[in-house]
């Protein structure tokens, strides 16, 4: 009689750039991972990315397809890894060939946040005095913030979240504008004076989701992934990239959005605005979570309609 020997479990590779935020997000679902896959072997392999090296020009003056996330792409098709972990705002709506989107986590609150010097602890975004310096790297937050408040002054901040902290504790800034999710999962969440209202800024496409890049149809990997993924925060995102995608625009443009799935319904608004915040766009649309693409699209072929390819064409000359 023959014995069979079983094969041992896979040692799983994970790719993550280098900074604290994508390391704590890494090992949050390592860990994760490995409660659900005990007998598994998960092992995180770093790598810096274009976007970590190039800190001292704005991003939106050196593009930003794949600006977090080539290097960690070339590791997965030249199988040195497995699958990445990305902050799914940073991940391209258009993936390169041979990879795919193979999970969504449970989304954390995607809004903005309003960091203040402590000269200002007594004011409100709304309530800041005129000519008050606020640092933003991004064009979103931006143009939604001098639509809504063109009295304040805005300047560009890079660096990663503990270096633009520093930057605004030392008076380079009145106040800064960073991602609540950002904060949270870094334990910096008593730095959050405000969580600004969705009504001044519409928060960017997957903020607060991780994303899992996989190699297409590795099924392995993706059954693995199924164990963390968040039906809810699929839908909602699906819905948010598929109208991101529609208007051929990254990160580093001024759209926004914000979903919210009550009883069965999928709501999702978005808006696109100039650059100097003059004109701003907005909508929303509703169905069910499985037309959760469809309706991105919708939003997004409704938004042209009313002016938003001409607002992005001029933007697009702008940066470029």
């Amino acid at each position: 009689m023959t014995s069979t020997v079983s094969s041992p479990p896979r040692n799983i590779r994970i790719a993550s750039r280098k900074s604290q935020l994508a390391l704590v997000q890494t090992h949050w679902v390592r860990d994760l991972l490995q409660q659900h896959f005990p007998n598994h072997g998960f092992e995180v392999a770093t790598m810096s990315t274009q976007g970590d090296k190039i800190l001292d020009v704005a991003l939106s003056k050196i593009g930003d397809k794949g600006l977090f996330t080539k290097e960690l792409e070339v590791g997965l098709l030249n199988q040195s890894a497995d699958f990445a972990v990305h902050s799914l705002k940073d991940l391209p709506t258009h993936l390169p060939e041979g990879l795919m989107l193979g999970c969504v986590t449970e989304r954390v609150d995607p809004a903005d946040a309003l960091v203040v010097h402590s000269k200002h602890q007594d004011q409100t975004l709304e309530t800041l005095p005129p000519g008050t310096v606020i640092g933003t790297s991004s064009l979103r937050r931006l143009a939604q913030l001098r639509h809504h408040l063109p009295h304040l002054e805005f300047k560009d901040i890079r660096g990663n979240l503990n270096t633009r902290l520093q930057k605004l504790d030392n008076g380079d800034y009145d106040a800064i504008v960073l991602a609540v999710a950002g904060l949270e999962r870094l334990g910096m969440g008593d730095r959050i004076h405000q969580i600004i209202p969705s009504e001044i800024s519409l928060h960017a496409v997957g903020q607060g989701a991780l994303g899992i890049e996989c190699r297409d149809g590795d099924s392995e990997i993706l059954s693995v992934l199924s164990a963390i993924e968040h039906e809810p925060t699929k839908h909602r995102t699906l819905a948010e990239r598929a109208f991101l995608r529609e208007l051929e625009g990254g990160c580093q443009v001024p759209i926004g959005v914000n979903t919210d799935i009550t009883n069965n319904t999928l709501t999702l608004t978005g808006m696109v605005a100039s650059l100097d915040g003059k004109q701003l766009i907005k909508d929303s649309v509703s169905g069910t979570p499985q037309e959760a693409e469809k309706l991105g699209l919708d939003l997004a072929e409704n938004l042209k309609t009313r002016g938003a390819k001409e607002i992005l064409a001029e933007i697009f000359a702008q940066i470029q």
